[in-house]
């Protein structure tokens, strides 16, 4: 069996060094924990969540391996606000496959959206934030994933290497179970210069410049029956959520 490569992982305290020396920056879970001010056993107990995702209706590669819901949050400082369920938006310029089109996704559950830790992870990858492009309040996208092999094959990027039109990005791994591949993959976005490595331990945290970097995850195949990766992937956008813009009059 190949073995995998793992990130090679950045201190909190020197998170903000990473993420403006490379535009990103990869958080073993125990750093994850303890930028939020957690306990690992916080995270523990939201995963039941993901065994009660729906399906994703919107896939237009015809495949049945996702299922997601979708929350809208917004952070300011330690303040976090649940925002009023809405459609999930991106122009075509960032995702060739599904952009242009509003995907109303089921909502996170209440118990998770409502969680003060949830609230405490949100606000904490806020000041992550506000470190490196000043304070301000942040527009929260977050998405649960869970991506199987139900078809042979689960691709956690349909879309490929992409960004995703917002400042940052962070992407969660909450469960590997049965399944090779998903491979990170991180690219420089205006040069040559790109690394790969797989997420293995759940609560690792893969943390993005969307602005200078470019990333895909490769497809899951089956090693075992019922084989899915699972994640959690908040996006923090300054001045406003991305919305589908107004309608000709």
């Amino acid at each position: 069996m190949t073995a995998l490569l793992a990130p090679t992982f950045t201190a909190p305290d020197s998170l903000d060094d990473a993420l403006r020396r490379d535009g990103h920056a990869a958080l073993a879970p125990e750093a994850l924990a303890r930028l939020a001010g957690l306990a690992l056993a916080s995270f523990d107990a939201w995963l039941p969540a993901w065994d009660r995702l729906p399906p994703d209706a919107y896939l237009r590669d015809g495949g049945r391996y996702r299922r997601r819901r979708h929350g809208s949050f917004v952070a300011s400082g330690e303040a976090v606000t649940p925002m009023p369920h809405r459609a999930h938006w991106q122009p075509v310029s960032y995702n060739a496959l599904h952009g242009g089109i509003e995907r109303w996704f089921e909502p996170l559950e209440a118990a998770l959206a409502s969680d003060p830790a949830f609230m405490q992870l949100l606000a904490a990858l806020g000041r992550v934030c506000s470190a490196r492009k000043g304070a301000q309040p942040w527009y929260v996208e977050a998405h649960q994933f869970r991506i199987d092999t139900t078809d042979g094959i689960g691709r956690p990027t349909p879309e490929g290497a992409h960004r995703d039109g917002v400042d940052f990005v962070a992407v969660i791994l909450a469960a590997r179970e049965g399944v090779k591949g998903g491979e990170s993959r991180v690219f420089d976005a205006a040069g040559p210069n790109g690394q790969r490595f797989t997420l293995t331990q759940p609560w690792t945290t893969l943390l993005l410049d969307d602005e200078r970097v470019i990333h895909e995850t490769t497809p899951i195949q089956p090693a075992a029956p019922h084989g899915h990766r699972d994640t959690l992937v908040l996006t923090y956008r300054a001045h406003g959520f991305q919305d589908a813009p107004p309608a000709p009059r």
